[in-house]
């Protein structure tokens, strides 16, 4: 166990301890490390193509992924419905025009192509691919550093994580509300309740759930948190619009740890200003727990 929250844990907080002013360089961390999510999906997408009894596990991917999003999705929405009841989220803002969700949808949709790609390049059979598992490795690493390096460089003190109330009772209640449906999700499929917990820890970074959970776990169960955090951040750009007339928590929730990054902009434009401080806490913290609770959860 200790050896594999050191994987995690020591790269990002060698990322976490580089400090970076220079704007160019920001930039060039934050495209690397977009290059980085489509290079590990890409190897993921090879090694999905060595399993043995494809035809079977690909079924058992996307049932195990449905299930786990939909226990998830439920006892996420129940807990920030709760947290709205006891706590509302008050504002008058009007919102903008928003962006096309078709196309941000198509957007996120492109990744299940890359995981296409790799796979179909799989089925050739060419020996030197078998190489992509360990391959896949080194990539996570230096993505982890990146985040790290992000996270550092998000502008975000503890001193105004910590004063963020809103964000933090959000991320609070997804991070417990998750695990619990990975554990109702783990019961409903006949899996060890570890794996269930794992899956659950992904809070939406599918890059980095995927990776994880297949050296964990083997391709099944890493492709299918894979799509379950994938199908979080779809479900998300499509309701948020909807949801955040009637339930602000629930709405920054749905988003997971991308509410710091690719659902901010639905996010500002549904809801407001005053949802930005919240969305970036929230997504902090959940980037920053994700890692570890699925190290911690997998060994």
């Amino acid at each position: 166990m200790y050896s594999g929250l050191l994987i995690i844990l020591v790269p990002l907080i060698a990322g976490y301890l580089i400090p970076l002013r220079a704007r160019p360089l920001l930039h060039a961390v934050n495209r690397l490390l977009g290059g980085m999510v489509y290079i590990i999906l890409f190897l993921m997408g090879i090694s999905l193509a060595f399993m043995d009894n494809l035809s079977t596990n690909l079924r058992l991917i996307f049932q195990y992924a449905g299930v786990m999003f939909l226990c998830i999705l439920l006892l996420n929405l129940l807990a920030l419905a709760l947290l709205e009841r006891r706590l509302p989220w008050a504002s008058h803002h009007r919102q903008e025009a928003l962006p096309s969700r078709l196309r941000m949808a198509l957007e996120s949709l492109t990744l299940c192509g890359v995981v296409l790609l790799g796979f179909l390049l799989g089925l050739s059979g060419w020996p030197w691919l078998t190489y992509a598992t360990q391959g896949s490795e080194y990539a996570l690493i230096l993505l982890l550093a990146l985040v790290g390096t992000q996270l550092r460089n998000s502008g975000m003190t503890l001193r105004q994580i910590v004063l963020n109330r809103r964000g933090t009772l959000v991320a609070a209640l997804v991070a417990v509300s998750s695990l619990v449906g990975g554990v109702a999700a783990a019961w409903l499929l006949g899996l060890p309740l570890n794996t269930g917990l794992a899956m659950a820890s992904g809070y939406g970074w599918y890059s980095l759930s995927g990776i994880v959970m297949t050296d964990a776990f083997g391709p099944v169960i890493g492709s299918a948190a894979f799509f379950n955090d994938l199908a979080r951040e779809l479900c998300a750009i499509m309701l948020i619009p909807t949801l955040v007339r009637r339930s602000r928590s629930s709405a920054l929730g749905l988003c997971g740890a991308t509410s710091m990054d690719f659902t901010l902009p639905v996010l500002q434009r549904s809801g407001g200003l005053d949802m930005v401080p919240p969305a970036i806490v929230h997504g902090f913290l959940l980037s920053l727990i994700a890692p570890v609770l699925m190290a911690f959860f997998s060994h």
